[in-house]
């Protein structure tokens, strides 16, 4: 793991469903502590400690590295995923030759990030409810007795 960015700030845009539901997914995993979450779209945000304006971050995903680099686009998914252990999941993404594939598909997404949101609603819901059932059932166990907040645990 590369100390020079982790933890890392991830800068997201929580009123994209589909954004907000890859956060989730991050933040569930996130046992280590290598990631933290900032929401852009809330009520007071404000960019200017971040060096980036409020147009670039909701243009694509922004991220804050541990040594204070700015990183974005498809690489800051890519550095999440590795930050909780998923590294494998995106590593394509940093092989050279798909590289331009890769970015110009993210700029594809992150423009129409909202359309897609809107399309893909019913299926983020059933996802939401999916996850909310199971952390529910690791609730219920930690009140029996037998924790697992986490995978692995």
């Amino acid at each position: 793991m590369n100390h020079a960015l982790y933890p890392m700030t991830l800068l997201y845009d929580a009123a994209c469903p589909v954004c907000s539901l890859e956060m989730d997914h991050l933040w569930e995993r996130n046992a280590a502590g290598r990631l933290a979450f900032v929401d852009i779209s809330a009520e007071g945000f404000d960019p200017t400690p971040y060096g980036v304006t409020l147009q670039a971050m909701n243009e694509e995903i922004h991220a804050i590295a541990a040594d204070g680099r700015v990183l974005h686009g498809v690489q800051v998914l890519r550095l999440a995923y590795e930050a909780v252990g998923l590294g494998w999941v995106l590593k394509p993404i940093g092989w050279a030759p798909l590289q331009p594939a890769f970015e110009l598909g993210y700029r594809w997404f992150a423009r129409h990030r909202q359309a897609i949101s809107r399309t893909s609603a019913p299926l983020v819901r059933g996802i939401r409810r999916v996850r909310a059932a199971r952390m529910a059932a690791r609730m219920q166990a930690c009140r029996d007795g037998a924790c697992r907040l986490h995978r692995g645990e």
